[in-house]
């Protein structure tokens, strides 16, 4: 799915037919959290994996990236949200960064995107708990621009009036509200990458990864 994501990402920032991207989800979760298991089998921060590529892509994508959630947003649900320019979910939405709980370190620049987005404070207790988060939280924080009860809908009329405007104005806007920390960025990125494969090898992350199977009877 990830390489997927990557190469649609890719493909649409070069193509001068395409203004506006959405990335929404069939189902009733955004992302209902990565297998561990696929993680030890295919560690997703090596440059090159798929999930590595989604998120280079995603960093570096110029158009607007548009996003509608609903239900669960777990770990990558919600770190990729920091990228996104214009998110929209419903009432019920739960997000959730648990990366320490599994031993594990943020991934797609949250260590420096969201305590830039929520304050030093909010940030270290939202990432060093664990703790999950509702839609109201998130508008409150700024992680998402507002709540719907058709996140689709609404995103889709956001899209449309998005892709009516001009497209230099809008490309050059964009840049100059990522300009100030798209490098810096791409180097927490890549330092969060290579904890979080070191972490995927810890003992302390084994033993939370067999809980965790444990609880889900695997």
């Amino acid at each position: 799915m990830y390489q997927l994501l990557a190469d649609a990402l890719r493909e649409a920032n070069g193509d001068f037919g395409i203004r506006v991207v959405v990335i929404t989800h069939e189902g009733e979760h955004f992302t209902a959290g990565n297998d561990i298991f696929d993680f030890l089998n295919a560690p997703p921060h090596e440059p090159g994996s798929p999930v590595w590529n989604f998120l280079q892509e995603i960093h570096n994508f110029t158009k607007p990236l548009l996003a509608a959630v609903s239900g669960n947003a777990i770990g990558i649900g919600t770190t990729m949200l920091l990228h996104c320019d214009i998110t929209i979910a419903s009432e019920k939405t739960n997000f959730s960064m648990p990366f320490v709980n599994l031993g594990l370190v943020p991934e797609a620049g949250a260590t420096l995107l969201f305590p830039r987005l929520v304050g030093y404070q909010k940030a270290a207790h939202i990432l060093l708990t664990g703790e999950s988060f509702s839609a109201v939280q998130a508008v409150e924080m700024g992680l998402i621009a507002g709540i719907a009860k058709d996140p689709k809908d609404e995103i889709k009329k956001i899209a449309l009036k998005l892709a009516s405007q001009p497209p230099n104005a809008i490309l050059q806007t964009k840049a100059l509200l990522k300009s100030d920390l798209h490098e810096k960025v791409k180097v927490v990125m890549q330092a969060e990458g290579e904890l979080f494969l070191r972490a995927l090898e810890s003992d302390e992350a084994q033993e939370a990864f067999m809980k965790l199977a444990a609880r889900k009877g695997k």
